[in-house]
């Protein structure tokens, strides 16, 4: 049974043929709680030990009470088998209980792990996975490895014990009869072999279906009022019905397979008994057996068997359990594109000064690769000096935001280099280069806690007084103290409860406590009323005091307060200048003045 459960670890992708991979690595999960697992053996050792010895004490009741009819024996058998079965109910117990302790420790290591790996991946991989995907792994498929590390370790390794024990007694008391009760093993063996492969498939597409219906109801709710407002319910619920269906077909397919399993090991069970009884029969009918010693070992077929169909029913638990170890190693394993060198240049204060030295960039390809799609961002040369206020132009699609998101290493350049104060920002530790860096978003991101929380979100040692001070500066805090507990408010979801300018502030406040060398506005006030955006423009100012800028904006009063403006059009930087140095170029740029900051058409 032990070598069939193994046999389920086979992992895709180059892994296929080490067959124990995913349980050694489930393994080393469980190895730095020797004492408790040590516990446990003990624990299992005395209650294999109860079941072992209880049918021995059975048989002698037969033959040395109930045959002599002695009375004051039978008593005493009577009792010492209550006692047995007293001590293994206790041990049980504490077995179950010490097991379910030491799997919720390993599930939570496991959970933490799989969090703090994926807050070290790239942004590239977050576009190529699906949250609700990602979700799924976290939450459904480790839920799935708690039953397998709790309850699920306990069955195995108490039956395995009693599997021992009871064949340990019963060849010591009579081999012909012990031969006789194991003659079904190599028939189990090959049972367990042959529904191995099947269900080992069947919940690993399981896994994935699951994953798959998470992904659609992420997307769904995150969509929802883009939905309703495009009446497109009735399609997304029939997308969500097709794909919820093939959940519940892989999970039939799964179910169908391993519920076979269980009653075939039952047939096999009785078989076995039926084989002790008569060959058992047999040799009391010649006087080459007692009553007792035939009964003992028809105790012993049932409890032999007993733990054999608890690991069949433990079977399907398995195989969901490491279909969905599969995947949460393979999001483990997924290599972390942007990573420290070994010896990192640490940034106590930047300058500011960014360079651009042949920047290519597409979202297909990590540094070095050709990968696959069309270039985002082709020969970028741009020298940005300390304290320079860059605004980015261009049609949509045309760069900007890839060029900024390189910045902080939110993506890794494809070829050529970025420089920040002479150095590649390959070579700094790239958390501390981003504590120089702080970025407002056209949606800014918050989170459900209160609003000096979200404030203090980039800069955690702040003080409630700089918290105050930073808000005032953004031009926030007359709203804030309008808010039912002030500071102390909790937002929503996402502070759905707040206006988009509102928000928006909120965001420059947090820019502005963090205190940053660089900073990088994406559209920053766009989707806001005529009054709140120049409380925002005011806050900005102040903002960009002094600060190396990247500004990404449609709005006209930003862009011309910039030092220089670049206009990016299908990835290339076509013109750089200032205002009224474009306008007079009549060229790319004044054709977008135009057309869209001068009001012919409005902005996209």
């Amino acid at each position: 049974m032990w070598r069939g459960i193994q046999g389920m670890a086979e992992l895709p992708e180059g892994r296929a043929n080490d067959r124990s991979a995913t349980i050694q690595r489930l393994w080393q999960y469980l190895a730095p709680h020797s004492q408790s697992l040590a516990v446990i053996m003990v624990l299992s050792i005395i209650n294999a030990g109860v079941q072992a010895l209880a049918p021995v004490i059975i048989g002698k009741t037969v033959d040395d009470a109930i045959l002599t009819k002695n009375t004051t024996l039978l008593w005493q058998y009577m009792a010492l088998l209550a006692l047995l079965y007293v001590v293994g109910a206790l041990t049980a117990r504490f077995q179950f209980q010490q097991m379910g302790i030491l799997g919720q420790r390993t599930i939570t290591r496991m959970r933490a792990e799989l969090f703090e790996h994926l807050q070290k991946l790239s942004m590239r991989f977050f576009d190529r996975n699906p949250a609700g995907d990602l979700m799924s792994r976290i939450v459904n498929d480790i839920d799935v490895i708690t039953q397998l590390m709790g309850q699920g370790l306990t069955i195995v390794i108490g039956n395995l014990f009693t599997l021992v024990g009871i064949v340990i007694a019963m060849v010591v008391l009579d081999i012909r009869l012990s031969l006789a009760s194991l003659v079904m093993i190599p028939m189990l063996f090959l049972l367990t072999q042959m529904f191995a492969t099947s269900a080992r498939n069947a919940y690993r597409k399981t896994r994935e279906a699951i994953g798959n219906v998470s992904s659609d109801i992420q997307e769904e709710i995150a969509g929802v009022k883009v939905a309703q407002a495009f009446t497109r319910t009735d399609v997304n619920r029939q997308r969500f019905s097709e794909r919820n269906a093939v959940n519940r077909d892989a999970n039939i397919t799964a179910t169908a397979i391993t519920s076979a399993f269980g009653p075939l090991v039952d047939v096999l069970a009785a078989l076995g008994l039926a084989i002790v009884a008569g060959y058992g029969g047999y040799l009391v009918v010649n006087d080459k057996a007692t009553p007792g010693l035939v009964i003992a070992f028809i105790t012993y077929s049932q409890f032999f068997f007993r733990p054999i169909q608890a690991l069949s029913q433990f079977y399907t638990t398995a195989q969901s359990a490491l279909a969905a170890a599969e995947r949460m190693f393979g999001l483990i394993d997924t290599p972390i594109e942007i990573a420290d060198q070994a010896n990192p240049i640490k940034v106590d204060e930047l300058r500011g000064a960014v360079t651009f030295d042949n920047v290519w960039f597409r979202y297909g390809a990590r540094q070095g690769q050709t990968g696959e799609g069309d270039w985002v961002l082709q020969n970028i040369h741009l020298n940005v000096r300390p304290g320079e206020m860059i605004a980015l132009v261009g049609h949509t699609g045309s760069g900007k935001t890839s060029l900024v998101s390189l910045i902080p290493r939110l993506y890794q350049v494809s070829q050529g280099e970025l420089r920040i104060d002479g150095i590649n920002i390959a070579d700094y530790e790239h958390t501390g280069l981003r504590h120089q860096m702080s970025m407002v978003l056209q949606e800014t991101f918050l989170i459900s806690d209160s609003v000096r929380e979200n404030i203090r979100y980039g800069k955690l040692t702040a003080t409630d007084e700089e918290i105050e001070q930073a808000a005032k500066d953004a031009n926030a805090h007359d709203f804030i103290m309008k808010l039912n507990d002030g500071y102390q408010t909790i937002l929503g979801p996402q502070g759905v409860s707040l206006s988009q300018g509102q928000r928006q502030l909120i965001g420059i406040a947090r820019a502005i406590l963090a205190k940053p060398r660089i900073l990088i506005l994406d559209e920053a006030t766009s989707s806001v009323d005529t009054r709140t955006e120049l409380l925002i423009q005011q806050a900005l100012e102040r903002l960009l005091r002094g600060r190396t800028s990247f500004v990404i904006a449609h709005r006209l009063s930003t862009v011309r307060g910039a030092d220089r403006i670049v206009v990016l059009d299908h990835g290339n930087i076509v013109e750089i200048g200032s205002h009224d140095e474009l306008l007079l170029k009549n060229g790319t740029y004044a054709d977008l003045y135009k057309r869209q900051f001068a009001g012919l058409i409005q902005p996209s």
